[in-house]
């Protein structure tokens, strides 16, 4: 493509270390959209005529049509898809294809196809949160009564209810579908136009092809539509820290599916077996939905990596930008799959969890909100009060609620059996009415609320 200038072809290792066509190979579609917009324009400008620009449109229609069917030969020599299109595009129109290329350059083309396939990423994203929210929605819904402890530093700390445990993650996947939207919005500009990086002295039409190709508006500097990956940046944040959120329900999975926990039962479909001992069931999904969490965020510092040090406007670094970007959308394309039938279809213990929410004082906040309720003891005194009770029930190897009122009473002469109603872990969550609070009635409405929103 540039044999005026060089008279002898590149060193081998230079073509290896200088090709693309693997990688990028994936923005097939994006770049013939692009070109198919971009010849429109030109036509419509005068810039190419209208049988140049019917010509180019059959044959890219032609070329699509052969990478779509596998029947594409893409060669290393042309190095990226770029020129890989605009070659067979040549073999198949001839010399029109030539006129394609009028008023762009490699430079804004590859920054319009990144950034059409981030974008496409990031709405596919969303709408697998969305499902795995309405699975998290619909087990949360059924087990919106179903008593767990809940746990601090992996200490029993209070009673929960599943259900709440549960409806966390949704509020979390939440967060996490704004920021892949809030990035959406900012990358929905086109730098198509702005050529190498000052612009075109053709009378070329930006609006026209942004409007074609979805986005709001083109670029506004020349420079920038270039250079800046920051798109990209912010969409493997988004994925990073999605990614860590899927990671802690991961983590929780394998927790909670132990033999010393037994709080749910995975299914076997995403379940595997060992090859030396047959009763195991492993959490390998989970796990591995753990373990990619590393990849997505050691993509993003990767990317930040390549792009903290260049100059405007292009530099051939940001070639490197696509590998990372995809290998991180990849593997959270999978989590979120796994995940979602993970959760779908695990069976919780709801005896299990019961019996372990009743056990480790789960309830003695309630017994101190009790005394500061009932007998009007400041808190620090109740909280101090309380902790003498704990320690006199796990002397005595009872738990709270069986402790004797007559001990209570040496603690604090006051204390009525009225207390025992509050110390059942039925009780604890049913107290906790406040926004937000794992009462179940809280839980349902929230329930309620949050399929309303999903739709």
């Amino acid at each position: 493509m540039w044999g005026g200038r060089f008279s002898a072809r590149p060193d081998q290792v230079m073509e290896a270390i200088n090709a693309s066509i693997d990688v990028d190979k994936r923005l097939a579609e994006q770049d013939i959209a692009g070109s198919k917009a971009h010849a429109a324009m030109l036509a419509k400008t005068g810039v190419i005529s209208a049988a140049d620009e019917a010509a180019i449109q059959k044959g890219l229609d032609q070329v699509l049509s052969e990478i779509r069917e596998g029947k594409f030969q893409f060669s290393k020599a042309l190095e990226d898809i770029h020129l890989n299109v605009e070659s067979r595009l040549k073999e198949i129109i001839g010399e029109a294809a030539g006129r394609l290329h009028t008023a762009r350059s490699r430079n804004d083309q590859v920054a319009l196809d990144f950034r059409l396939w981030v974008k496409s990423a990031c709405e596919t994203r969303v709408e697998q949160i969305t499902a795995l929210m309405k699975a998290l929605v619909a087990q949360a819904e059924t087990h919106a009564d179903t008593v767990m402890p809940g746990f601090t530093h992996l200490q029993t700390a209070q009673p929960v209810t599943f259900g709440h445990h549960l409806m966390a993650y949704v509020e979390m996947l939440d967060r996490d579908r704004g920021r892949f939207a809030d990035a959406i919005v900012r990358m929905n500009e086109s730098p198509l136009g702005a050529a190498a990086l000052a612009g075109t002295g053709f009378p070329i039409d930006r609006h026209m092809v942004a409007k074609t190709l979805g986005f709001d508006r083109p670029m506004a500097n020349s420079l920038d539509c270039v250079s800046s990956r920051d798109f990209a940046l912010e969409s493997l944040a988004a994925v990073a820290i999605c990614a860590q959120n899927l990671s802690r329900l991961a983590e929780e999975i394998v927790i909670w599916s132990s033999a010393q926990f037994g709080f749910v039962r995975m299914s076997d479909a995403w379940s595997t077996g060992s090859s030396i001992m047959p009763q195991k069931r492993n959490p390998d999904a989970a796990e591995l939905v753990r373990a990619k969490s590393g990849r997505a965020m050691g993509s993003l510092v990767q990317l930040l990596t390549i792009m903290k040090g260049l100059p405007l406007a292009y530099s051939k670094d940001m070639q490197d930008d696509k590998l990372t970007t995809f290998e991180a959308f990849d593997s959270l394309d999978l989590s979120l799959q796994a995940m979602t039938g993970m959760i779908a279809t695990m069976t919780p213990n709801k005896e299990r969890m019961r019996a372990s929410a009743s056990s480790g004082f789960s309830t003695a906040t309630d017994l101190a909100d009790w005394l500061v309720r009932e007998l009007n003891i400041p808190f620090r005194e109740a909280h101090h009060i309380t902790g003498a009770a704990v320690k006199a029930a796990e002397t005595a190897n009872i738990a709270l609620p069986d402790l004797p009122l007559a001990e209570l009473q040496k603690l604090e002469p006051r204390i009525t059996d009225k207390v025992f109603a509050v110390l059942t872990v039925d009780a604890s969550v049913a107290s906790r009415k406040s926004y937000g609070g794992t009462a179940p009635e809280r839980v349902r409405e929230q329930v309620a609320a949050w399929k309303g929103k999903l739709g």
